[in-house]
């Protein structure tokens, strides 16, 4: 054996020096809850550093298969964990450059024939040294349109997938139910997905301290009556159609904060201090459709009207 080659491998040391323990902490320290998934983020780490270990001894010669998909509701989560992903990956030296492009449908398929191939090629040469990021993956599969050209997009992504894994890997999202059809009609895809995440939705108290962090990341803060409204208003919000997990929560606090300034513009009387346009007040939360039965649903990434 070449004297070169080590003998013996410190994986704890290994572990801090890849800066792997960096790229969990922070997913830890930014992510509130998702504790399966984060479990799942370590293990995959142990297995790659050992990986590692293993070729720098000379006992490992085939780069494992990377590819994986994360299933769960909107607003889980999955693409934060693909960016920390994708750092980890490039840490531990499985691709080059550790950089997310994330994409849906409307990036790979084109709308004529001859078009869907330079489309998804040129997203794949973006993506590679990187992480692929395909968001509803299983909107490239439409067998009910027969003039639908996602299938050559698939056909395409099945090739690279297994040619170029060394430098390339990809990751499907989705709703779990959708993503099961899509693997069982397209078998390609689930031989050459090697891990599979469940994110889980998020509870009551979990989104809670997500909206207090997002309005502290904007310096706001709730008013002791607004934390309890809120609270009521993610019981009540759940039960509603569309409801996205802390997407939805992202943007009924945006409507509070333009809430909140109307409000001060229309009854302050005289200056006001830092603390008074800091503060989201327990009206700032009641008024919305939500406790008057409606429904709060007034974007469009949340699939209504207004």
């Amino acid at each position: 054996m070449d004297s070169a080659v080590p003998k013996t491998v410190d994986l704890a040391a290994e572990y801090e020096a890849s800066g792997v323990a960096e790229v969990l902490r922070e997913l830890d320290e930014e992510l509130i809850g998702l504790e399966p998934v984060k479990r799942r983020i370590r293990e995959t780490a142990a297995l790659l550093l050992v990986d590692r270990a293993r070729r720098d001894m000379g006992l490992s010669h085939e780069t494992p298969t990377l590819h994986m998909s994360f299933t769960g509701n909107p607003g889980t989560g999955k693409t934060t964990v693909a960016l920390k992903m994708a750092g980890l990956l490039h840490r531990l030296g499985y691709v080059r450059k550790g950089h997310l492009v994330s994409v849906t449908r409307d990036d790979l398929v084109g709308q004529y024939i001859g078009h869907t191939a330079p489309k998804t090629k040129e997203v794949l040469k973006k993506a590679m040294g990187g992480v692929l990021f395909i968001d509803e993956a299983y909107y490239l599969y439409r067998p009910d349109n027969e003039r639908d050209y996602g299938q050559e997009a698939i056909e395409i992504l099945l090739q690279v997938m297994e040619n170029n894994r060394d430098d390339l890997v990809v990751i499907m999202a989705g709703y779990a139910d959708r993503m099961d059809k899509f693997f069982s009609a397209n078998p390609g895809f689930r031989s050459r997905i090697a891990h599979h995440i469940e994110f889980p939705d998020y509870s009551d108290a979990e989104l809670l301290r997500i909206s207090e962090r997002m309005l502290e990341e904007q310096n706001y803060v709730l008013s002791a009556g607004a934390a309890l409204a809120l609270k009521e208003y993610i019981d009540l919000r759940r039960k509603q159609p569309h409801f996205a997990n802390a997407r939805s929560i992202r943007n009924a606090l945006d409507r509070a904060r333009l809430r909140q300034a109307n409000r001060l513009f229309q009854t302050a009387k005289g200056p006001l201090d830092a603390e008074q346009l800091s503060t989201i007040g327990e009206e700032d939360i009641r008024a919305s459709r939500v406790f008057r039965g409606g429904l709060d649903v007034d974007r469009p990434a949340e699939g209504e009207k207004a």
